[in-house]
């Protein structure tokens, strides 16, 4: 499925009430996850333990 199917398949998904804004919240929302799930396919990840450190030093501050 394309992309531009995709968009087309959300917004009829959305009810008739739907806002200019709730359709643009949930294409940013899909793509937001179409981002990521790139960016665990291109290796762009932290480690758990590397976040869980940063965490528990920022925290601390």
């Amino acid at each position: 499925m394309t992309t531009k199917d995709r968009a087309i398949k959300t917004i009829q998904e959305l009810p008739d009430t739907a806002t200019w804004e709730d359709i643009s919240e949930r294409i940013r929302f899909l793509a937001g996850i179409d981002k990521g799930l790139a960016d665990i396919k291109a290796g762009k990840v932290v480690p758990h333990e590397e976040v869980k450190e940063s965490l528990k030093e920022w925290l601390s501050k």
